[in-house]
């Protein structure tokens, strides 16, 4: 699916004008981040290598992809923030969180309490918990200003890193989608070890720690 819409936008965007590839380009960085199906990271990169022929501007793009993907970020956290109640008693009455495992949400919330802000700048970092992340931090009330800020900081990094990465490799700019790919899966197994972790932590070594003590 994912690979059928990458290849389809690609064909779309080729023909367009410079315009249209702007507009395109930051609905696909907006909906990215309130659609989780939509492989935004790579078109992001594909959108590098456009800027590398010359056919669309490289710091246009950058801030327009930056300014919508804190856009779509916002917009998830104003429905937590809104919403968050009647999700998490009544997630099938939301077509969006069809597509996001629940079982994230308890993972988004242990960070949002624990790390506030920082979770937020790390959140285009961590790949498959983003609109987690950020239906989370609306639900916990964390301050939108901050919020939003930290928002732009994480998705100028991430965003740029992208657009880099396609300019540089050019031609060769689906290879992104591999090393996107093992990332993910990466990240994915790197957080599931440090929940398993502390859990560990707090199940046997602080707990006979407390017993000692007494």
């Amino acid at each position: 699916m994912a690979d059928q819409i990458v290849q389809y936008v690609v064909e779309w965007v080729s023909a367009a004008s410079p315009l249209v590839i702007y507009l395109v380009f930051f609905a696909i960085a907006y909906l990215e981040n309130v659609v989780p199906p939509v492989p935004g990271d790579i078109l992001v990169a594909f959108g590098g290598y456009l800027a590398a022929t010359g056919i669309i501007g490289l710091f246009p793009l950058w801030l327009l992809t930056v300014v919508a993907s804190v856009l779509g970020f916002m917009n998830m956290y104003w429905l937590g923030r809104t919403w968050g109640l009647q999700i998490q008693n009544n997630r099938d009455s939301h077509f969006i969180l069809r597509f996001i495992d629940y079982s994230y949400f308890r993972k988004g919330k242990l960070w949002m309490k624990k790390y506030g802000q920082g979770a937020i700048l790390l959140n285009r970092f961590l790949a498959g918990t983003r609109s987690v992340i950020s239906l989370t931090a609306g639900m916990t009330h964390l301050p939108a200003p901050r919020t939003a800020v930290s928002s732009f900081i994480s998705s100028a990094l991430w965003n740029g890193v992208l657009i880099g990465f396609g300019w540089f490799v050019q031609d060769n700019w689906k290879m992104i989608g591999g090393v996107l790919s093992r990332y993910g899966s990466v990240i994915l197994v790197v957080i599931a070890i440090a929940v398993l972790g502390r859990w560990i932590w707090v199940k046997f070594y602080k707990k006979k720690k407390t017993s000692t003590q007494r």
